[in-house]
C-alpha cells in the first residue's frame, strides 16, 4: 500500500475544508454528518480523524478559513480605493446584499450563513465567529474614519465604530432575511436586498 505523502495530506485536508466550507454555509453544520462530507471530499470516513479531532474542530477550523477569504475580499476592495462604482464601502454593500450573493448560500461571506450555527455551538465556534465579526468591525471602522478625513470632518473613534456594528449588523440581517423568503416570496426577498442597499449607509 502507497504511502500518504505530505504533499497529499495537506492537499487531502484542504478537499475536506472546501467541501465542508460549502456544504456547512449551505445546510449548517449540524445538518452534515462526516461520512457525507468525507464522500463529497472524496476521502473515506475513517480518514477523517487522521486530520481533525472532531467534528467541532473542523466547524472552527472552517469558519476561521471562512472569515480570513471573506477579510481578504474586503481589504481589497479597501485598498482599491472610490472607483466608478462608488466607494469601497458601497461597492462591499452593493456585492453583500446582491442576488448573486443571496443565491450562493454555499459560498460567500460566513457573517450569514454561518451566523446560526455560532449560536449553537461552544465557546471555540462562537470564538471564531466573534474573531471574523471583529475583522470585519476595524475594517468598517477604519474606512469610515479614512472617508470623514478625505472629506475633512471629524470622527470620533468611538462613533466609527457604532457605524460599522450598525452596517454589519443591517448587512448580515438583510441577507438572512433575504434568503429567508427568497423560494415562497422572491419578490420580498428582492425587496429586502434593494431597501437594504439603499439605505445601510445612510
Amino acid at each position: 500500500m502507497p504511502r500518504i505523502t505530505k504533499e497529499d495530506k495537506a492537499r487531502n485536508r484542504h478537499n475536506i475544508l472546501e467541501a465542508a466550507g460549502r456544504m456547512f454555509r449551505s445546510r449548517g453544520t449540524d445538518a452534515v454528518g462526516i461520512a457525507e462530507l468525507m464522500k463529497e471530499a472524496g476521502l473515506t470516513h475513517g480518514g477523517f480523524y487522521n486530520h481533525f479531532a472532531s467534528k467541532d474542530d473542523l466547524v472552527v477550523e472552517v469558519c476561521g478559513a471562512s472569515f480570513a477569504a471573506s477579510l481578504g475580499g474586503l481589504a481589497r476592495t479597501i485598498e482599491d480605493g472610490p472607483g466608478q462604482a462608488g466607494s469601497p464601502l458601497e461597492r462591499v454593500v452593493a456585492g453583500y446584499l446582491s442576488s448573486a450573493h443571496r443565491d450562493a448560500p454555499d459560498g460567500g461571506c460566513p457573517s450569514a450563513s454561518l451566523v446560526t450555527d455560532a449560536g449553537r455551538h461552544g465557546e471555540a465556534v462562537q470564538s471564531a465567529y466573534a474573531e471574523g465579526v471583529e475583522g470585519y468591525l476595524l475594517g468598517f471602522a477604519a474606512e469610515f474614519l479614512r472617508e470623514a478625513e478625505e472629506k475633512g470632518h471629524e470622527l470620533d473613534p468611538g462613533e466609527a465604530r457604532n457605524r460599522a456594528v450598525r452596517l454589519l449588523s443591517e448587512l448580515v440581517g438583510a441577507l438572512v432575511l433575504a434568503r429567508a423568503v427568497r423560494q415562497v416570496e422572491p419578490e420580498l426577498s428582492d425587496e429586502i436586498l434593494r431597501t437594504g442597499r439603499g439605505h445601510a449607509l445612510d
